[in-house]
């Protein structure tokens, strides 16, 4: 099984970019949204170490995103409690995955959790900083102050870039992204 990683800015567009080779692809962001809403013992856990802010299950993003803000060194705390379960989701995944040819990898501190293997292929995506910005000032949770904690936590773009094999221009059209899929994907 070829394991292909997706690095990038927050906003980039990986989890587009995965989707679109075509292969299963694990997202850990669906994964932690899918630990807030269904895992109470996720929920105790996070009430037990941060009890000022997580006051009900499921948990409200908004409770998280306020312990965040509120405190920096909340964000390590919540990393730590819902890593170890990321992790196990995605040991699920490859599991069940293990015929197949190639699986994608949309984890945001893939990297920094030390959760990519040396035979990974690492693929970065790079998009200019004002589309990017344009993109995600529309989602509806969207806080400048929270983005750059979560930048904070993440190793530098030119970092993630050098530690990929290949680099995907996202200007943000299909067309151009699924040529850029081919070529990688023939050089696999």
């Amino acid at each position: 099984m070829i394991r292909i990683g997706v690095l990038g800015d927050i906003g980039s567009g990986k989890s587009y970019v995965a989707k679109e080779f075509g292969y299963p692809v694990f997202n850990a962001d669906i994964e932690v949204n899918k630990l807030y809403k269904k895992n109470k013992t996720i929920y105790i856990k996070l009430k037990n170490r941060l009890p000022k802010y997580i006051h009900s299950f499921p948990i409200d993003k908004k409770e998280i995103s306020g312990a965040i803000l509120n405190n920096k060194n909340n964000l390590k705390k919540i990393v730590k409690i819902v890593h170890q379960e990321v992790r196990k989701k995605l040991n699920i995944f490859l599991e069940k995955n293990k015929k197949k040819k190639i699986v994608i990898l949309d984890i945001p501190l893939l990297l920094e959790n030390k959760i990519n293997q040396k035979k990974d292929i690492l693929i970065f995506i790079q998009s200019k900083k004002k589309d990017i910005y344009k993109i995600l000032k529309k989602r509806d949770n969207f806080n400048q102050k929270l983005l750059n904690l979560f930048e904070s936590i993440q190793y530098s773009l030119n970092y993630k870039k050098k530690k990929s094999k290949f680099i995907i221009k996202n200007n943000f059209t299909k067309k151009g992204v699924k040529k850029e899929i081919k070529k990688i994907l023939k050089n696999i």
